[in-house]
């Protein structure tokens, strides 16, 4: 009787608290969603659940021991999760309304069709052909954050993603293959574009600049980044700060389409 009065107590404030809390775990869980951090959380998530229990059966030990630990939990979250709370913060601080029409439809789970239009085949053509004449290039998709912050470093562009486009931009004697460049939505919004570096020792010693950089971005923002060595020829992807594995051309192709989607 106690759970009805209290459901007919439930007014349009607790609808729109339960809903913003669904939307705040969907959007902590689209962050950590593929990453060491999913299993770091689930930890955290079992040490709790077991604290509750110790108190609950009197065991002063061990509760004393798991409740100091929450005590300061909120301090270590931030050292652990410091990499994704920066990036939920820059989600949260940078999102592009002016690619969407109303607010709503910024949330990917409210998108009835894909927004960002990038003709991937023409890039992987472009990066293809660079590769095999050595040419180094580092391309960067923007999803949900905005990039301009970093957009502002380069040269702002408004030119449309071609196959010729890329590979003028990238070739050798060309005064804009220095640095990245940014594409949004099948447009190259910015080149000479300098991105953050990552200076982790435990970055392969096979990955140059451009490599670093690429992790650099896409640890820090949501955005996809491709990189084809000047060294070797070779294509390489990023995506949460990390190196994605594929088998060919193609395989790639489907990757970064379903990420853009």
């Amino acid at each position: 009787m106690d759970i009805f009065n209290d459901l007919l107590k439930f007014s349009i404030v607790d609808i729109i608290d339960v809903f913003l809390v669904a939307l705040l775990l969907y959007y902590v869980y689209k962050l950590i969603k593929g990453t060491v951090a999913i299993n770091i959380f689930i930890g955290i998530i079992i040490t709790y659940l077991v604290w509750r229990l110790t108190e609950f059966l009197n065991m002063e030990l061990l509760s004393g021991i798991f409740g100091g630990f929450m005590k300061v939990g909120i301090i270590a979250l931030i050292v652990v999760f410091q990499p994704e709370i920066r990036k939920f913060l820059l989600m949260v601080g940078s999102t592009n309304f002016k690619r969407r029409r109303s607010f709503f439809k910024q949330f990917s789970f409210l998108k009835t069709e894909s927004i960002d239009e990038t003709n991937v085949d023409a890039i992987l053509s472009a990066c293809t052909k660079m590769g095999q004449s050595r040419t180094g290039a580092l391309i960067v998709f923007e999803r949900n954050n905005n990039l301009d912050f970093l957009s502002s470093t380069g040269d702002e562009m408004n030119i449309k993603v071609t196959q010729p486009i890329i590979e003028s931009i990238f070739f050798k004697n060309s005064p804009l293959h220095d640095g990245a460049i940014i594409v949004s939505n099948n447009i190259v919004k910015a080149t000479r574009v300098i991105l953050p570096l990552n200076n982790e020792k435990t970055v392969p010693k096979r990955f140059g600049l451009r490599h670093r950089a690429a992790i650099g971005v896409t640890e820090r923002t949501d955005a996809l980044a491709l990189v084809v060595s000047e060294e070797t020829g070779q294509i390489s992807y990023f995506k949460d700060g990390e190196f994605i594995v594929f088998d060919n051309t193609e395989t790639l192709k489907s990757l970064i389409k379903e990420d853009l989607a």
